[in-house]
């Protein structure tokens, strides 16, 4: 039996050798595989001594050589295969272990220059790959560490079956997909509607079920050489009970939110809608504390809390402490998460609750225009993320507003984004104090937020993530003692809506666009 050894990542490469040794396999190695192994005193045969052929091209040509694909590929019980190898001088080979050239951590090396990248795409791995994945019923292939070990259970037990060769051909396709699928995004540039489409994803953890508790779920980590390491697939959490798929649903809605504010924000997130919002130059404590008074203080029980800001000790002792301002109970939440936090804040946190979930998540470039993928059964839309932030609006009304209105309308409109559509948006003060979603018509929504902000909505700034197509939604907020709306604007109505917006003297603007969210 032989086994060619070929790999950047030697992790446990001792342990698997001296394995192979004690079951009688020959050792066959390249370069810095073969020094690794006759350093830890093994008995290694090298490449060109089997192929007859040195290593050329600073190393680019090693294993592709007849001699080394042919004794992979051949088939066993293939007897013009057998005739082939034996006029060509050719051997069998019966395992391969091979894992790439680290291109990933290259392309994203931020030091790492155009001629390093390319150096770092393996030609000669993802071929043995392919070759002896082919092959599986014929020849073993292990491109993660991890299997090491199912493979030394099972083999000299002889109970390494079809199934468990079938599983290790598959693992290695998909290694080299997902490779091949991070050179093709760096190569592309920005070519992001392409006519085939291949995305990197690596498992981050299995979750313990999906939406609900008879779905299966996982988190997996979109792996980008145009953006590594940002949101939330690099999330590091420092407490608490495993997330679930909610949580991570409701803790990315809250982040995304928050950091659509140039000013100190804090929010808490239900089921991806905000409950309790409160923004401006306050210390993030104040500003929770007028958030969640203010706010939807029944929704924000079992809420995920995440600010914009860097979270201290007296925003976390808030946290800790605030009781409900409903009935006074102890407050209960899933997740707090941020961009960082001080460590005396962090252990103060997290004696609230052993099962609190505290996470920070890295800062994600705003520039850069991420695509949001949506599947349906069958296929996937695909769209550029709705990074717009519109600060400035057209008055279309008679009444200016203060500048307070104006400050509270900005806020309205960047948190109406983030609610499911329709969405009618309350703002007082830089305080969310009412909020309609999720209806089919826009002026149940505008009921829903002025019921909610009841006497708070006199003088608030309402917000409309889509036109306004009949009065009877500026009429309702109007009712409530809202005095200055903004909506998209476009409607064949729209002349009805600014007569309307006159006679109930309201500051009524129009943004050019339009925020639907589903």
């Amino acid at each position: 039996m032989r086994a060619l050894l070929s790999v950047y990542d030697k992790t446990d490469l001792d342990k698997l050798a001296k394995y192979l040794v004690e079951n009688e396999f020959e050792l066959i190695s390249t370069g810095g595989t073969y020094n690794f192994l006759s350093d830890k005193g093994f008995q290694v045969t090298k490449v060109d001594s089997v192929t007859g052929s040195p290593e050329i091209l600073d190393g680019r040509v090693k294993t592709l050589h007849p001699k080394i694909h042919g004794g992979i590929l051949a088939k066993r019980e293939n007897v013009s295969h057998s005739e082939d190898l034996s006029n060509n001088g050719i051997d069998y080979i019966d395992l391969v272990v091979t894992n790439l050239y680290p291109f990933y951590s290259v392309a994203t090396d931020i030091n790492a220059t155009e001629d390093q990248i390319m150096e770092n795409i393996d030609i000669g791995g993802p071929t043995l790959l392919r070759a002896s994945a082919k092959n599986f019923q014929d020849v073993v292939v292990l491109v993660d560490p991890a299997d090491y070990s199912l493979f030394e259970n099972n083999w000299s037990t002889n109970k390494f079956g079809i199934k468990e060769r079938k599983y290790l051909a598959g693992k290695a396709f998909q290694h080299v997909a997902h490779y091949d699928t991070l050179i093709s995004e760096y190569l592309r540039g920005n070519d992001e509607f392409s006519e085939t489409l291949t995305v990197a994803l690596t498992k981050v953890s299995d979750l313990r079920y999906g939406e609900n508790p008879h779905q299966k779920g996982s988190f997996y980590k979109l792996d980008s050489t145009k953006l590594p390491n940002q949101g939330f697939g690099s999330f590091v959490q420092h407490h608490g009970k495993d997330l679930s798929y909610v949580n991570l649903l409701d803790a990315d809605a809250a982040f995304n939110l928050v950091n659509d504010y140039s000013d100190n924000a804090i929010a808490i997130i239900k089921h991806t809608n905000p409950c309790c919002l409160a923004v401006g130059n306050e210390e993030l404590d104040v500003l929770f504390e007028k958030a969640l008074t203010q706010g939807d203080a029944i929704s924000a029980y079992g809420g995920i809390i995440a600010t914009n800001k860097n979270i201290d000790m007296k925003f976390a002792d808030k946290i800790r402490t605030l009781l409900s301002p409903i009935n006074g109970i102890r407050m209960f939440y899933e997740i707090v998460v941020c961009s960082s936090i001080d460590q005396d804040a962090l252990d103060h946190l997290k004696k609230k609750s052993k099962d609190l979930r505290i996470l920070t998540v890295p800062n994600v470039d705003t520039s850069y225009n991420w695509q949001t993928m949506r599947t349906l059964r069958g296929g996937m839309l695909i769209q550029d993320s709705d990074l717009s932030i519109e600060k400035e609006f057209e008055l279309v009304s008679v009444r200016k507003p203060t500048k307070r209105e104006l400050e509270d309308l900005t806020i309205a409109w960047i948190v109406c984004k983030h609610v499911k559509s329709n969405a009618i948006t309350f703002v007082k003060d830089g305080v969310l104090v009412g909020m309609g979603a999720g209806q089919p018509n826009r002026v149940g929504s505008a009921k829903i937020s002025g019921e909610a902000a009841q006497n708070k909505a006199i003088g608030a700034a309402a917000a409309s993530d889509a036109l306004i197509p009949f009065p009877d939604t500026i009429e309702v907020c109007a009712e409530y003692g809202v005095t200055s709306l903004v909506h998209t604007g476009g409607s064949i109505r729209d002349a009805e809506s600014v007569d309307i917006a006159n006679k109930l003297n309201l500051s009524f603007f129009t943004s050019g666009v339009r925020h639907f969210s589903h």
